[in-house]
């Protein structure tokens, strides 16, 4: 079996790591760099920044701010945020970076994951979704009182609604050569209640490449939790590393002890 990851992230607005609940009302979490390099010297398996502006701001991710992040780390660096186009790619991990993560671009134009993986391999390609659990007209004339809940993909931080189902625009974000999907739920993020584990357990058994969830960490069971019932490959969290609440090492000899296989 493979080990289970544990990944912090950086989420990065103004040059400054930020966390907020449900996408909104960010406060400081400390200075990107420093954050980077104590997560990798505590054992964390990789790292993720993500420039969270960048895509509803309509500029590129800042180049140099990734270059000293890498700079200070020997585990894995996935980078996210205003990658538009290959040229953003090839910047990016010449910068440092290992892994790209691209979201609303991939929404507007899915070819972009098929370059992606085209050009530099399915290893290089995490596709990134922001999902809502929401209620839609279920069909054709549907009144309001006839409604079907459902994970709807968003764009630009979770600012826009998309018409993508989460689960179908992970499958062909597979079929188009993702290596790994990022999916973030919105209504967890920041709530520290637990994962998104029901929908992560039926993405985790319908894609055949590695789920990484993101959202609603609160407590070193939430992450055995999201092991063993969302069948999830990674757990990303924010807050509970950046303010302390939940130490590195101490959650993975907790995971540990509980039976769940992972990298000490």
């Amino acid at each position: 079996m493979l080990a289970k990851r544990i990944i912090p992230c950086l989420d990065v607005k103004d040059g400054t790591t930020v966390k907020g609940v449900n996408f909104i009302n960010f406060r400081n979490a400390g200075d990107p760099v420093e954050l980077g390099k104590q997560y990798s010297e505590q054992g964390a398996d990789e790292l993720v920044f993500l420039d969270i502006t960048a895509s509803h701001e309509g500029r590129k991710t800042f180049t140099k701010m990734v270059s000293c992040v890498a700079a200070n780390l020997n585990i894995p660096f996935t980078v996210g945020g205003g990658i538009n186009e290959l040229s953003d790619v090839e910047r990016l991990l010449n910068a440092g970076a290992d892994k790209i993560s691209i979201n609303s671009a991939a929404i507007r134009n899915p070819d972009l994951i098929n370059e992606i993986a085209g050009n530099f391999g399915s290893q290089v390609c995490v596709v990134a979704i922001d999902a809502d659990f929401v209620k839609k007209p279920s069909g054709a004339g549907a009144t309001g009182n006839l409604m079907q809940s459902q994970w709807i993909c968003y764009l630009n931080g979770g600012r826009i609604p998309t018409d993508k189902n989460l689960f179908s625009w992970a499958k062909e974000a597979e079929n188009r050569g993702a290596g790994e999907i990022l999916f973030t739920s919105m209504r967890h993020d920041g709530v520290k209640t637990g994962y998104a584990n029901e929908a992560l357990h039926t993405l985790s058994i319908s894609l055949d490449i590695p789920v990484i969830a993101s959202g609603g960490a609160g407590a070193k069971e939430h992450f055995l939790d999201v092991f063993t019932e969302g069948k999830a490959d990674a757990a990303l969290a924010a807050s509970v590393f950046h303010f302390g609440e939940i130490k590195i090492p101490e959650l993975k000899a907790y995971l540990k002890e509980e039976g769940i296989s992972i990298r000490y």
